[in-house]
């Protein structure tokens, strides 16, 4: 469920009709619903409540302070990956013993700031970064509580591009070697293991990989405390998938997932960490754009848009489907005709969708990208010298710009010339 609807005829976020945001902010523009981010958040909550849990939502998917805190407001952990996420998530109020820092490359300048200004655990990804960190810890006189992160080789049946739990792909250490490098861990000076931590993947639409995974963790745990290890929390990272679909089957809930996390690892009396991001922010948010023109091909039509790839990469990179509603609600008995849906750069990848049926559309129309909220705007570029788009946030019948399209001085003053040319 979200909360873009028709009323009256005109799509609305919450009680605010977009096109009154487009007439205000200009097109391209992103638009993010308080109250679906809130139910969202709300329900992973609702699903966890019979454990012991921190739910921490994965900056990476959406990164606006102003988005952050909200969730922070709300009682949400943050998952950064980055020294930069891990700024936003402090410039959004959230408390440090709320913040699990995740990723493969961590610097030991962004272990610094973590252990500088707190951190609830390292989610480490390889022994030389259980090495280095150590050494970090170590030289600023702290200890470095970490979770471990396995890789169970489990497939999660996704996207290539979005598997991470498979033994080919960077992430983790491989599940069969878990016992000699906790040992390696518990001997390093810098470190204090607190949990173990597993993440197999994006866009999951079936429980049963999970169900693998954590089984396998159930186990591990048993193992690794008869070892001696204090192993109190399990982050289970995220991954549940959103019908970007609405004719496809709608993938598991939050209330299913907590159930299958309650029946494989609530025996173990361990706090539970979760890591949501796109089913959290990914119904939540819509791209809103501006048919610039209708061109008539010879052997089909194409609606060119002001947005591009560089504001909305996916299905570009991934070949990711999103449905588009034109703002001004079609009549009933409107026959749709099918366009190729692409936007202004110079690239035939700059496509949105191929024989895509929409009601017909004429040159200032709006349309709107469902379940944008997810990988969008994070993932936006300037390419072609294209400002970043606005993000507008909505709350029942307010709105208000929480990021601003940049101006073409603000772009081209970043630029500098040297002064021998």
């Amino acid at each position: 469920m979200d909360h873009f609807q028709y009323r009256n005829g005109a799509l609305h976020a919450e009680d605010v009709a977009l096109s009154e945001i487009a007439a205000s902010v200009g097109t391209p523009f992103y638009c993010y619903s308080t109250a679906t981010l809130t139910r969202h958040y709300s329900l992973f909550t609702e699903a966890l409540s019979p454990m012991p849990h921190l739910v921490c939502f994965a900056i990476k998917s959406l990164s606006n302070v102003a988005v952050l805190k909200l969730l922070g407001d709300l009682g949400a952990g943050m998952d950064v990956v980055s020294g930069g996420e891990y700024r936003r998530a402090l410039a959004a109020g959230v408390s440090p013993d709320k913040i699990v820092f995740s990723g493969v490359g961590k610097t030991a300048e962004e272990m610094r700031l973590a252990l500088t200004h707190g951190i609830r655990q390292f989610n480490v990804e390889s022994e030389p970064e259980m090495r280095a960190l150590s050494a970090v810890a170590v030289e600023m006189g702290k200890i470095a509580p970490i979770t471990i992160r396995v890789n169970p080789d489990v497939d999660a049946k996704t996207h290539e591009k979005i598997a991470t739990g498979k033994k080919e792909n960077k992430f983790g250490i491989p599940i069969s070697r878990a016992v000699e490098v906790y040992a390696e861990a518990a001997s390093l000076p810098g470190l204090q293991i607190v949990g173990i931590d597993v993440h197999i993947g994006s866009q999951l639409t079936e429980l049963e990989p999970f169900e693998q995974a954590y089984k396998k963790v159930a186990e591990l745990t048993e193992t690794l405390r008869a070892a001696g290890h204090t192993i109190t929390r399990l982050d289970l990272g995220g991954g549940l998938g959103i019908p970007y679909e609405r004719s496809n089957t709608a993938p598991p809930l939050p209330l299913e997932y907590g159930a299958l996390i309650q029946r494989t690892l609530g025996h173990l009396g361990c706090e539970i960490e979760i890591e949501p991001g796109r089913l959290i922010s990914g119904n939540s948010g819509v791209l809103v754009s501006k048919v610039i023109y209708v061109k008539n091909g010879e052997d089909r039509d194409f609606l060119i848009l002001d947005a591009a790839m560089n504001d909305l990469v996916r299905p570009s990179m991934y070949g990711a489907h999103h449905d588009i509603l034109p703002v001004v609600e079609p009549a009933p008995a409107t026959e749709a005709q099918p366009y190729d849906v692409v936007g202004p750069v110079c690239e035939t990848g700059d496509t949105f969708a191929k024989a895509r049926d929409l009601p017909p559309l004429v040159a200032g129309d709006l349309v709107a990208f469902r379940s944008a909220g997810a990988y969008g705007a994070v993932m936006a570029s300037e390419y072609n010298s294209r400002p970043l788009i606005p993000e507008v946030l909505v709350r029942g019948d307010q709105f208000a710009v929480i990021r601003a399209r940049p101006s073409y001085e603000e772009i081209l003053n970043r630029d500098t010339i040297p002064e021998w040319l």
